[in-house]
């Protein structure tokens, strides 16, 4: 599912997603890292829906209550710091992973996105498996 900067319903954003997988919620503007992500967490078997403007993902976060969000940094509307110091700053998310993407990797924007409350950081361009690996590392086993 495709939640663009033009239009946005959470009640079809929230039952898009099964209670019984993992749900994640990709950030992410650029459509062909987003088709990337969306195959790989379809191929996962995760529940996915995604986002393309960051002024939108904060609600959408809470309308959703995804177990993940893979949140890239530099979107339209708002940052992915931004987006993530709100849902740090709400307690009803606190147990709402994210893992931070960007294409700008240096050691200060990964220090940065950690010390705001990012549960993870991955650079972009990623190898699939790398990516994997991180989600699997914050989420709990499917099935």
């Amino acid at each position: 599912m495709d939640v663009g900067a033009t239009y946005f319903n959470p009640f079809a954003l929230a039952h898009a997603m099964s209670d019984k997988k993992p749900r994640i919620l990709v950030v992410e503007d650029e459509d062909n890292i987003a088709l990337a992500l969306e195959f790989l967490m379809t191929r996962e078997g995760y529940d996915h829906a995604r986002i393309a403007d960051g002024a939108l993902a904060l609600s959408g976060i809470r309308d959703m209550h995804p177990d993940l969000v893979l949140l890239d940094i530099m979107l339209p509307g708002a940052s992915g710091y931004e987006i993530c110091a709100g849902v740090r700053r709400d307690p009803s998310l606190n147990d709402v992973k994210i893992l931070m993407m960007t294409a700008r990797g240096s050691a200060i924007e990964k220090r940065k996105g950690l010390e705001i409350g990012a549960d993870g950081f991955i650079t972009k361009p990623f190898e699939l498996r790398d990516l994997r690996a991180e989600v699997r590392r914050l989420l709990p086993p499917i099935g």
